[in-house]
């Protein structure tokens, strides 16, 4: 078996079960200091087009993304900026925690 399927594979079981903070947190990191249109988040975090569209229809209602309507692209919001370094602080607080035991 290539190396390539092998890590496609894993790639697979790993994205499999997300939790709803995983690919939010996904969605801002793309959006994250760039300028990204649908297609590119979509293949960057791994989602279908249908499912991408409910996550970025709550992230603009909560105004963690806007959209820059010239451009046809998304963009993280100063609020979205914030929501993502909580997130990332979180994560590391529970991995340094889950290490140690």
């Amino acid at each position: 078996m290539s190396s390539v399927i092998r890590l496609n594979k894993r790639l697979t079981k790993q994205l499999k079960h997300r939790s709803r903070s995983e690919i939010i947190s996904a969605i801002l990191e793309v959006t994250n200091g760039n300028r990204a249109r649908i297609t590119e988040i979509q293949f960057k975090t791994y989602l279908s087009y249908n499912i991408l569209k409910e996550y970025l229809v709550h992230l603009l209602e909560n105004d963690l993304i806007e959209y820059i309507e010239g451009e046809r692209t998304f963009k993280t919001t100063p609020k979205g900026m914030q929501a993502l370094q909580v997130y990332n602080r979180m994560e590391e607080l529970l991995i340094v925690k889950h290490e140690f035991k």
